[in-house]
């Protein structure tokens, strides 16, 4: 039998969830980049003995986000939703998601599958479409190349797509059954062109 991908993929709102990530050298800077590319807005306390520059100055132009030039301590688990442990310390992340686990947070530890709740995946973002590609933790490269190849493929102006989607949505009457028939019948001929040209 196939090996399969049982995540569950989900959406965060992380303008209001509090999110704590320990680590502020390279690892640190990937995991607070990928968020405030994806979530501008994301409640975010950093927490690192010392914080590289580049944090600082993404941090700068982002005042949700909060920097602790210190280390880790108990206390940052508190009012916490999620944590990302982003340091080179296993023996560190074991410690944290030990306790991390008391207060039922969920952790995610750069390259560590086996300590993590969730992964981060690839993401591709054409206006308010958002597709996320995970490989399970098995190969970031491979989930990299086709968020490449779906940024290639998606149009611009898929946005504008969504937009007029909504609008026939909203004009359609009907209960939701023949609302999806509707959407369905308008959308079927785009599944036989191609996405690029």
């Amino acid at each position: 039998m196939m090996e399969r991908n049982n995540l569950f993929p989900v959406f965060l709102k992380l303008e209001f969830l509090e999110t704590l990530i320990v680590g502020g050298g390279h690892v640190g800077l990937e995991k607070l980049t990928a968020i405030l590319k994806n979530s501008p807005s994301a409640r975010i306390t950093l927490v690192g003995r010392t914080i590289q520059e580049p944090i600082k100055e993404l941090a700068q132009r982002h005042p949700t986000v909060k920097l602790q030039e210190r280390n880790f301590k108990l206390w940052d688990l508190w009012d916490k939703d999620l944590v990302m442990l982003a340091t080179d310390n296993r023996n560190l992340h074991e410690t944290i998601r030990k306790f991390a686990r008391t207060k039922r947070l969920l952790i995610n530890v750069a390259d560590t599958p086996d300590l993590c709740d969730f992964y981060l995946g690839s993401v591709v973002t054409k206006g308010n479409l958002k597709i996320g590609v995970s490989t399970n933790g098995k190969s970031p490269t491979i989930s990299k190349r086709i968020r490449e190849y779906l940024e290639e493929a998606l149009p611009d102006d898929t946005n504008d797509l969504l937009e007029n989607m909504q609008k026939i949505r909203e004009k359609i009457k009907g209960d939701f059954n023949h609302k999806v028939k509707v959407l369905n019948e308008i959308t079927s001929s785009w599944l036989e062109a191609p996405l690029v040209k």
